[in-house]
């Protein structure tokens, strides 16, 4: 819990810069806003936004948050130091980078000398120059500087007088934050550690034996920031160790997003540092958002989010255990570290075949059914349960199936239809490839059958079309549900072609998203129980969400 006296941490998303040059990952400009706006919601000080004129992405990004700024966040442009043996004045990129219009530019500069003298093939006197030319003209500009350095930690191993040489003349040239990369990501916690202190006490003893003598709008040290690099799966701790040591600007990304192997992950980064070390990073309403913003992020990138990711994945706060289900109910602190609602996420008891009775309890009462552990139907729902996931079924992914078992045990399963029979004709040509299929499916409806056919791209696809076209006219909100996601599961291959299948659909309705499973050794007929109940359960949704209206009424 942070107060009013908690020490300030500033927060620097780099998602829409580095965050991207993870691979597989690619975004628009207008994802580009979309995250911005939405990084700048949850509070985030500094949100990088890439590299003025390396590509016209970026370039039309910063035109476009130049005519619609955003509500209090920075926005920093960033780039290199200029190149070898020219001048910052002549440096097209800079000159892209003044174009952005940004009040901070983040400056980034080589630390290690082997990246000297192989990469920029130069001088270290030469490097040098090149990081005072670029900050002192942007400086004369009117810009602020957060210089990056580099490979900073390899640099200090390898030579750590060069690689404090490069800080000095940082600060002499006027950035404001200095920050250490450990750019390879190969660095311990301990030497972290170890490395920032030992940069905060040189540069405090070089400031005050030489003041400095140019008007750069300070006298006091610049602030240490930390950029650190998951390559060694240490990038969390690599930079909570920094923060301790001293380092008071924190680098990262939202899911941890980078190339190689990624970057710091805020997700992780800002609870820990906020609700355990006591720093204040954001304020406790927007830290309640956390969980959403990152589910945010990853449906705009287009990436699975990480369910086992802590604190915001959906299995971060999940109980499977049955003795670590009936301890949680009675006291969360048992099994969870923080609230789940504190950074906006939530607790979920999970139903398997390894579930005790209170496993069940606890999850009927989240679906508003109220269980009596001294009668027989929660025992029997138990058991059920079991024998289901003995045959291939599982329902940790698909709560909307077990919701429906607990009703049926319970004798109140409403029959919205009933299922007849269904037929697909899928069409295969020899040397082409085709994937339009032909379902016919037989339901009834309070006592009449409906006969209806509807094609598809794939078989699935004509079953649930020719299942929505036999129902909609007398279920109309039918029509605003969508099948959202399909996985299939072969559960024992060594069988072959008479392997069990296991089929996960999702659906949603616009505001709530539900998983359907079926099993089968025919994969149609997997697939249709899951699409069936799917549709059953989304109906059985609007059917309480209407007797819920009317009793507020």
């Amino acid at each position: 819990m942070t107060t009013n006296s908690s020490p300030q941490l500033w927060l620097y998303d780099t998602t829409l810069r580095d965050g991207t040059q993870r691979e597989g990952l690619s975004v628009s400009i207008e994802d580009k806003l979309r995250i911005a706006r939405r990084l700048d919601r949850l509070g985030i000080p500094f949100i990088e936004g890439g590299w003025p004129g390396a590509n016209p992405k970026d370039v039309q990004f910063f035109w476009q948050l130049q005519e619609d700024p955003l509500k209090q966040a920075e926005i920093v442009a960033f780039c290199s130091t200029r190149r070898p043996n020219s001048t910052a004045a002549t440096e097209p990129m800079l000159q892209d980078i003044l174009a952005a219009g940004t009040r901070w530019v983040t400056i980034f500069g080589k630390s290690w000398d082997l990246h000297v003298t192989t990469g920029l093939k130069t001088t270290l006197e030469e490097n040098l120059a090149m990081i005072r030319d670029t900050i002192e003209y942007l400086r004369s500009q009117g810009r602020r500087i957060i210089y990056d350095a580099e490979h900073w930690f390899d640099g200090y191993k390898h030579n750590r007088d060069y690689a404090l040489q490069t800080l000095e003349v940082a600060i002499a040239s006027g950035a404001e934050w200095l920050v250490l990369c450990d750019t390879n990501g190969g660095t311990l916690p301990h030497e972290i550690s170890q490395i920032v202190q030992d940069v905060i006490s040189h540069l405090s003893l070089v400031i005050c034996q030489e003041p400095m003598t140019k008007d750069i709008g300070q006298r006091t040290m610049p602030q240490i920031g930390i950029h650190t690099h998951n390559d060694s799966e240490m990038a969390v701790a690599n930079a909570i160790a920094a923060v301790m040591a001293g380092a008071k600007m924190v680098q990262g990304t939202i899911n941890g997003y980078g190339e190689r192997c990624g970057n710091a992950n805020l997700c992780s980064l800002i609870p820990n540092l906020q609700l355990k070390a006591g720093y204040s990073c954001i304020t406790e309403d927007q830290l309640t958002e956390l969980t959403e913003a990152s589910r945010f992020v990853s449906e705009v990138v287009n990436l699975a989010p990480d369910e086992h990711a802590p604190f915001v994945g959906r299995s971060a706060f999940a109980h499977k255990g049955g003795i670590h289900v009936s301890a949680v109910e009675r006291n969360p602190l048992t099994y969870e570290h923080i609230q789940p609602e504190q950074v906006g996420n939530r607790r979920r008891i999970v139903i398997s075949e390894q579930s005790g009775l209170s496993n069940v309890l606890a999850k009927a009462r989240s679906f508003g059914i109220e269980l009596d552990q001294q009668k027989a139907e929660a025992r029997e729902i138990l058991q059920r349960l079991k024998d289901l996931e003995s045959e291939g079924f599982q329902f940790e992914a698909a709560e909307a199936s077990f919701v429906l078992l607990m009703h049926e045990a319970l004798g109140g399963r409403r029959k919205f239809f009933e299922v007849k029979g269904f037929q697909v004709h899928c069409d295969l040509i020899e040397g082409k490839e085709t994937s339009n299929a032909l379902a016919t499916v037989k339901v009834a409806v309070d006592g009449k059958n409906i006969l209806e056919a509807a094609e598809g791209n794939g078989p699935v696809a004509a079953l649930d079309a020719a299942l929505r076209k036999a129902l909609v006219n007398f279920y109309p909100q039918i029509a605003t549900f969508d099948l959202t996601d399909y996985k299939v599961r072969i559960l024992n291959g060594h069988t072959g072609t008479a392997a069990k299948t296991r089929v996960l659909v999702e659906s949603g309705n616009g505001r709530q998203r539900w998983t359907t499973v079926g099993v089968s050794t025919n994969i149609l007929a997997a697939s249709y129980q899951a699409v069936v109940e799917g549709l059953e359960y989304g109906l059985l949704l609007h059917s309480q969400a209407e007797a819920a209206l009317k009793a507020s009424s």
